[in-house]
């Protein structure tokens, strides 16, 4: 992203005298005149020292600008990322970052799965048996900026003494793995990363904790699929109901996440049909079932009541909010039974860039009364046909479009993250070349 601010000096002071040549018999020379042309020269130096020295200000500005304060150079320019926040759409005065294309670079992968005891067996496709790898030598690529390198040891660094939490879905677990893996790579004291409860990642367990002993911060994810609250139905309700969604309750475990300085939330695959009515859970608020309300529309209520819960309960002088958009698959049925994994990513979106979840998710941040950025990832996994899980996971048996390989595509979710952290709050990552 450019910023220029352009400066145009004009000077007018040009004094003409027709007639009058200092040879000419005509001109008589007296102290008047002299005196008046003295004093004329006088004023023009003086006029030519002024412009000198603000000239010579401006240029001391300039420089200050951009070696004396380097953090503000990078705070304004940021790379198409920094800002105290994101513009509600994920943008920066020209540059957006979500908005792009994905770039082979050979430097990719940042991390081995192989090498992380955090990467979920299911995620780490290479390991599972996938022969190709092209899928994981992709970068994304914001149209007018780039994405700095994730400085592994400047972000150590920037977290210690912190708290950064995940909530949401599978999708969040998978990013949450992602940036632990991530910072594995600049820990030479492996045993110092442990899960604090000495557990195993599992997909239903409701809090995974890890902590980094040399720095000092832990990395946690609580699963909570919808957010809000899931429990019996009131009384006198049909018997296909089983269970109700709060729409106007958020989770009850929502109080851990209070005390944190990164907080991420995500929340839409298991907003549908087959993971509700057929599963006999529909929506309640007041106390009452709401058995005809459409998903859209309990989605925007629980939505409602995470935000009114941000601004209430949350202090975002000190922690940073989140929220991710969803996440596209590329199932080649509407059942979920054929997934197509590509080598390559895809060069037509097809209309998966588009999701009625994303749209709430901006209509619902965009009237909050506190800061909260978006991750408008929408787009970017749109493209990634190439980079699902398919057959490679601990299961072949079961096919897998909608979930990530990991190394892969939720890597560059916690680059753009951790790139907007660091510039706003001064640190000057490496730009990518």
């Amino acid at each position: 992203m450019e910023m220029v601010n352009s400066f145009n000096w004009g000077a007018s002071g040009v004094s003409s005298r027709k007639g009058l040549s200092l040879n000419s018999p005509r001109y008589v020379s007296s102290p008047r005149v002299g005196g008046i042309r003295k004093s004329w020269i006088s004023r023009s130096f003086q006029i030519v020292i002024v412009i000198c020295l603000l000239l010579s200000f401006f240029l001391a500005i300039g420089c200050g600008y951009f070696y004396v304060f380097p953090s503000l150079s990078i705070a304004i320019h940021g790379y198409g990322i920094a800002q105290s926040q994101l513009q509600e759409n994920g943008s920066l005065g020209t540059c957006d970052a979500f908005e792009g294309n994905w770039i082979r670079d050979v430097s990719y992968p940042l991390y081995n799965g192989s090498e992380c005891p955090f990467a979920e067996q299911g995620f780490n496709c290479l390991a599972n048996g996938r022969k190709d790898n092209e899928y994981l030598k992709w970068r994304w690529k914001p149209r007018s900026c780039d994405i700095p390198r994730f400085d592994v040891r400047g972000i150590l660094e920037h977290l210690r003494g912190k708290r950064v939490v995940f909530v949401g879905d599978s999708m969040s677990r998978t990013q949450w793995e992602s940036l632990i893996c991530l910072l594995m790579t600049g820990v030479e004291d492996k045993k110092s990363v442990y899960e604090v409860n000495g557990n195993k990642i599992t997909k239903q367990i409701r809090f995974l904790g890890v902590r980094f002993g040399t720095f000092n911060f832990t990395v946690e994810f609580f699963r909570s699929v919808f957010l809000v609250q899931q429990g019996l139905p009131p009384k006198r309700v049909p018997k296909r109901v089983k269970s109700t969604l709060k729409l106007d309750k958020l989770d009850d475990i929502s109080r851990e996440w209070i005390d944190s300085d990164v907080l991420i939330f995500n929340t839409g695959q298991w907003w549908t049909p087959s993971k509700l009515f057929l599963m006999g859970l529909y929506f309640e608020a007041g106390g009452l079932p709401k058995l005809g309300m459409p998903i859209t529309t309990g989605y925007r209520t629980a939505l409602a009541t995470w935000a009114s819960w941000v601004e209430t309960m949350v202090n975002t002088n000190r922690t940073r909010v989140f929220f991710r958009t969803f996440e596209p698959s590329h199932w080649s049925d509407q059942r979920h039974r054929y997934c197509k994994v590509t080598q390559q990513p895809i060069s037509e979106t097809k209309g998966k860039d588009q999701s009625p979840y994303s749209d709430i998710i901006s209509e619902v941040v965009n009237n909050m009364t506190v800061p909260v950025t978006i991750l408008r990832v929408t787009l970017m996994g749109a493209f990634r046909s190439d980079a699902h899980v398919g057959t490679w996971s601990d299961a072949p048996s079961v096919v897998d479009c909608s979930h990530w390989c990991l190394p892969g595509v939720p890597d560059m979710w916690n680059e753009i993250v951790f790139s907007h952290l660091l510039a706003v709050d001064g640190f000057s990552p490496q730009r990518i070349n």
